[in-house]
C-alpha cells in the first residue's frame, strides 16, 4: 500500500521530534491530506502539540482560493489551529529570518504537478535557501509524482530564469518534490541541513490515477488528475492572448480563441506524431478571464494512453499550428507575468528565447526535440543521482 511521506513521518515521529524542545514550520495548503483527506496541519498539530509553532502557504493560498498569477495573499493566523500563517507569495516569495525565527525545522509537504513551470517547487527552493542563511534544517515529507517518471522538453537557459523557472531542468522532469530538493541542494549548490522522508510503496511509473491515492486540487485550476497530465504543454497558453480554459470546467483541457478553425488546424497537427491523445473539435464560453463571455472555437484533449503521451510536444504542435495559420490575429500576453516586468512570458513559459523563433519560423517540433536530445540525456545522467525510487 501506498504511504506518503507525511503518513511516514506520523508513524516515526520519535526520530524526528528529538527531546520535545525543537520548534516546527509546516509549509503547506488545503490539498496536503493523507489517505483518509485529514490535512496535514491538523495531523501534525495532534503530533507535535505545541512544537508546532508556524504555518507557511505557497502560491494561491492555503485553500488555493486565489484564482490567478499574481494574486496575492496576505499573511493571518490560521484559525484552526491559531498559529500564525505566513503567505510565501505575497510581500515575500522568499522566507525572511524573522520568520523563521519561529522554528527550528521546516516540514514541507506539498502537492507538485511534476511541471517546470509550477511554483511550488520553487517556494521550496527559497525556503531552503533562507534555511541554509539562518542555520535551520528542511525535511520534506514526500509525495509521488502525479504524472509519472517521463522526462520531456527542453532545458531552460540562464537569460530565462524567473519564479517559474529558477534551475536548468526540463519541461517534465519527472522527479519528485524530495527528488528535486536533493537535486537544488547539491547539484545547484544551496547546501542547507536537508531530509526527505520518502513515500512507500510507490512505483514512479505511477500516475496519479494508477496511485489510488484521493487527488485533491493542488491550486484552483488543477481540479483533475487528467490536468495535471496536460498541464505541462497547456500551460504554454498562459504566454498568450488565447484560452487556456480558465473560467471553465476544464482548464488546460480545453484551450481556444474566437478566431481559431478546426480544420487547418486538424490539417497542420497531422504533420507532427502525437500519440496517446485526441484533439476534440469544441466551442466554450470562459466565464472569467481570457475572452469571457466569447464563443471560444478550439478543442479539448483527450488522453487515450497517459504513459505514451507528451504533453511537451502535442502542445508546441498546436502552438506552432495557431502561430503560422493566423499570424494577424495570434498575440502573446505581454509583462508583466509572474513578477517578470520586461521580459516575454512565453519566453519564460517555453524557457528558451530561441525556441520560440525557431517556433515561429516553422522548425517542424520534431527537429526541435532532436536538437535538446542531448542536453535531455545530460540532465537524465544528473537526475538519477538523486533519484528515490524505482
Amino acid at each position: 500500500m501506498l504511504r506518503i511521506g507525511l503518513e511516514n513521518f506520523l508513524q516515526d515521529s520519535a526520530q524526528y521530534i528529538g527531546s520535545g524542545t525543537l520548534r516546527f514550520g509546516c509549509l503547506s495548503n488545503h490539498a496536503c491530506t493523507d489517505r483518509n483527506l485529514i490535512q496535514s496541519r491538523i495531523l501534525l498539530r495532534e503530533k507535535l502539540g505545541g512544537q508546532l509553532t508556524c504555518l507557511f502557504s505557497p502560491q494561491h493560498g492555503f485553500f488555493a482560493e486565489k484564482q490567478d498569477n499574481m494574486i496575492e495573499s496576505a499573511h493571518c493566523n490560521d484559525e484552526v489551529t491559531g498559529l500564525p500563517l505566513f503567505s510565501l507569495y505575497g510581500e515575500h516569495r522568499k522566507p525572511t529570518p524573522e520568520m523563521f525565527a519561529h522554528l527550528d525545522v521546516l516540514l514541507i509537504d506539498l502537492v507538485d504537478v511534476g511541471t517546470r513551470v509550477y511554483t511550488f517547487m520553487y517556494t521550496m527552493a527559497y525556503c531552503m535557501m533562507t534555511a541554509a542563511e539562518c542555520g535551520k534544517k528542511i525535511i520534506i515529507l514526500d509525495r509521488p509524482n502525479p504524472i509519472g517518471s517521463a522526462v520531456e522538453g527542453n532545458i531552460l537557459r540562464p537569460d530565462c530564469t524567473s519564479f517559474v523557472g529558477l534551475y536548468p531542468i526540463p519541461m517534465r522532469h519527472g522527479m519528485t518534490l524530495g527528488e528535486l530538493a536533493l537535486m537544488m541542494n547539491d547539484a545547484f549548490g544551496i547546501g542547507c541541513d536537508l531530509e526527505v522522508v520518502p513515500v512507500r510503496g510507490w512505483q514512479r511509473e505511477m500516475t496519479a490515477r494508477e496511485s489510488g491515492f484521493p487527488w485533491v486540487a493542488p491550486s484552483p485550476n488543477m481540479p483533475t488528475p487528467e490536468t495535471a497530465l496536460v498541464y505541462p504543454g497547456q500551460v504554454i497558453w498562459e504566454g498568450t492572448l488565447d484560452s487556456e480554459g480558465r473560467g471553465t470546467t476544464m482548464p488546460f483541457e480545453f484551450v481556444g480563441a474566437p478566431y481559431w478553425q478546426h480544420q487547418p488546424i486538424l490539417m497542420k497537427l497531422r504533420e507532427t506524431e502525437l500519440p496517446g491523445c485526441i484533439f476534440r473539435p469544441i466551442a466554450f464560453e470562459p466565464t472569467s478571464g481570457k475572452h469571457a463571455g466569447e464563443n471560444c472555437i478550439g478543442f479539448q484533449i483527450h488522453l487515450t494512453d497517459a504513459r505514451t503521451f507528451r504533453p511537451w510536444r502535442s502542445s508546441l504542435a498546436l502552438l506552432q499550428a495557431v502561430m503560422l495559420l493566423y499570424p494577424e490575429s495570434f498575440t502573446y500576453k505581454q509583462p508583466p507575468y509572474e513578477y517578470e516586468f520586461k521580459r516575454l512570458p512565453m519566453d519564460l513559459i517555453l524557457g528558451d528565447r530561441q525556441l520560440r523563433e525557431h517556433l515561429e519560423e516553422g522548425v517542424p517540433v520534431m527537429e526541435l526535440e532532436a536538437e535538446w536530445r542531448g542536453e535531455l540525456d545530460t540532465f537524465m545522467a544528473l537526475r538519477e543521482q538523486y533519484m528515490l525510487y524505482t
